[in-house]
């Protein structure tokens, strides 16, 4: 198989739930779980350049894409719908997790499924105590907005509180892209539950008994790099590395040879 073409399948989670997965390239399995508002698709430059030395995995997460969603959610579903996907590669393999991916995945590996090396990228957990106030009134706010249905302002307020400037944000709301991002905006609260309230897990992580790498870039803000810091120094067999220059939109070509030595380690 060309590495750049890749094989559609579905698996079915333990609740029935149809999960959607893309296959590329030859060699020992890695799995990729995408982050906040990400799709396969959103995977598919990284998972292009890991697949010349790798079997890779993107899957669409359930409620997004082609998968399917039953409510009410729960992040033991998501767990489950990862063990499957993870079957469907072959067993005990390699995961990378990005973001809001990066915690989904560090809670699977706590609660046994089959990892064989672990990568994370700016797991987004708060260290000082005014951020994770300011968590909790935004996850109310946008709770409340979902609750109304106003995908939109949800998703204005999600990327506002990541750093968005107002002006991009007001073109962006103007673009067809927007439409398809107003879809997935409901999940935002599925990656609010992977997050519980947004501390890093130190009880959890101290349970999780392979080996992991954590991941950040120069560039992110200083509270990002110290919650990534802070999960290293929480996994027993964590270790930490930084991309100079890279943000938390990290740059699948700089970030793919980082993780190919790694899952070769």
């Amino acid at each position: 198989m060309d590495n750049l073409s890749s094989t559609a399948s579905l698996t079915m989670s333990t609740d029935g739930t149809a999960i959607a997965c893309e296959q590329r390239g030859t060699g020992p399995a890695v799995v990729l779980v995408g982050g906040a508002l990400c799709t396969s698709a959103s995977d598919a430059p990284l998972a292009e350049l890991l697949a010349a030395d790798f079997t890779v995995f993107t899957y669409d997460r359930r409620g997004r894409g082609g998968s399917g969603d039953r409510a009410p959610y729960a992040v033991e579903r998501e767990i489950e719908d990862l063990a499957a996907v993870v079957a469907l590669a072959g067993g005990e393999v390699m995961v990378h997790g990005m973001s809001s991916g990066a915690a989904l995945a560090l809670r699977a590996a706590a609660a046994g499924v089959p990892v064989r090396g672990l990568s994370v990228y700016e797991p987004p957990y708060e260290t000082g105590a005014r951020a994770r106030a300011d968590r909790r009134a935004r996850v109310h706010r946008m709770a409340s907005l979902l609750a109304e249905d106003r995908r939109g302002d949800v998703l204005a307020e999600f990327l506002r509180a990541a750093g968005m400037p107002a002006e991009a944000l007001y073109g962006l709301r103007r673009l067809p892209v927007w439409a398809d991002m107003e879809r997935l905006a409901h999940t935002l609260a599925y990656d609010h539950e992977v997050l519980g309230d947004g501390t890093v897990p130190t009880e959890l992580l101290a349970t999780v008994t392979g080996r992991v790498l954590v991941v950040d870039g120069g560039a992110s803000p200083s509270p990002m790099r110290e919650a990534a810091r802070a999960v290293a120094t929480a996994l027993p067999r964590g270790r930490h590395r930084t991309l100079t220059g890279q943000t938390h939109e990290v740059a699948p070509h700089v970030l793919a040879p980082v993780l190919a030595a790694f899952f070769a380690g």
